[in-house]
């Protein structure tokens, strides 16, 4: 098993449940831009930071049972649920490995709403900039999203908690 698969699965021990494909995504995007040391190289996309290699290791840790993915029908959508299973318990414990305490990261994160980690990720995507800059290039690379002041703010309060 490579310490990758390992990381993503202590992730899994310390959240316990991600609801949505794209809310996984931003929330490891987010924890790699605070210095979390997970390893997936991420490109911007429609929905903001993007990892095929994130996509591809959730596939890998389900086929081999650690992981499960639950459909859950919305009204007009699906959306996947990811935990644990007693197997990735079981193989965690035999392969642990150094990783920072993800509990004060996850309780920051796991309440938020997937449009808001969208937010916060693309934020942190062009972190080089300044942040009226960054406010800016959201607004052209997601302009149907209309994020307002309020939004900014609570991710910009949100952004300073993490990076502390």
């Amino acid at each position: 098993m490579l310490s990758n698969h390992v990381k993503l699965m202590q992730f899994f021990s310390d959240i316990k449940v991600v609801a949505g494909r794209k809310k996984l995504q931003k929330m490891i995007y987010i924890l790699q831009a605070c210095g979390v040391p997970f390893e997936e190289k991420f490109a911007f996309h429609k929905f903001g930071p993007y990892s095929e290699e994130l996509s591809l290791r959730m596939e890998e840790l389900c086929n081999l049972g650690f992981i499960t993915e639950d459909k859950m029908e919305k009204s007009n959508y699906v959306q996947y649920q990811y935990t644990m299973t007693s197997d990735g318990v079981a193989f965690l414990e035999q392969f642990p490995l150094d990783m920072p305490d993800l509990h004060p990261y996850v309780e920051l994160l796991q309440g938020k709403s997937s449009r808001f980690l969208e937010l916060v990720a693309t934020m942190l995507y062009f972190q080089d900039l300044s942040r009226h800059e960054v406010q800016q290039k959201v607004h052209i690379v997601k302009p149907k999203q209309k994020y307002n002041d309020k939004e900014f703010a609570e991710a910009w309060s949100l952004i300073d908690k993490l990076v502390q």
